[in-house]
């Protein structure tokens, strides 16, 4: 069960992102598409894709190759765990750090509306641990917060593509939809 405010945080955080696309100068969308730009498509929140869970540590930490979307390998340290069921279907994601002495949690993930519903090349979640680590030691992973990289919105932008062990057999109706411009 989700604290109290979990729901109007999430809704607060969607609205202010939406704010910061339609006006900001470092936008990632195009200055002339600001205009026209209404906000972003998001599914409902829904607390059953909101998890507070170990991180299973890697004991031998590797670090992998990720291609971009430029071409490029990118270096992830494969960092963790998490397991978890949607649906009653086991799932596992992937945890990663850019650095070992980072503290940030990267887990980029794809699922059965990828390319559908959602951003094609997957979403991302940040998990930052003064917000997402719970006084327990458990970290929240909570699906609501997967929001598309920025090169969904501009070829402007180089990012990662998810790593295929972060595919997930199941559909996350949660987090952000595929961005489809007005006039699109």
């Amino acid at each position: 069960m989700p604290p109290a405010g979990w729901k109007q945080r999430l809704e607060a955080e969607r609205r202010s992102k939406d704010q910061f696309f339609a006006l900001h100068h470092q936008s990632p969308l195009a200055p002339e598409d600001r205009g026209a730009f209404e906000g972003l498509a998001y599914y409902a929140p829904d607390p059953e894709y909101r998890f507070e869970l170990q991180l299973h540590g890697h004991e031998q930490r590797q670090v992998i190759e990720v291609a971009d979307t430029a071409g490029q390998k990118r270096r992830l340290w494969r960092w963790g765990e998490f397991r978890f069921e949607i649906g009653g279907q086991e799932c596992t994601l992937q945890a990663y750090k850019d650095e070992p002495v980072e503290e940030r949690l990267f887990v980029p993930f794809r699922d059965k509306t990828s390319g559908k519903e959602t951003y094609g090349a997957g979403r991302y979640l940040d998990l930052e641990p003064e917000r997402h680590l719970t006084p327990d030691g458990r970290w929240i992973l909570d699906l609501n917060e997967a929001y598309n990289p920025w090169c969904a919105y501009s070829e402007d932008y180089v990012c990662p593509f998810v790593p295929p062990e972060n595919s997930l057999k199941v559909p996350v109706h949660a987090g952000e939809k595929d961005y489809r411009p007005k006039d699109a």
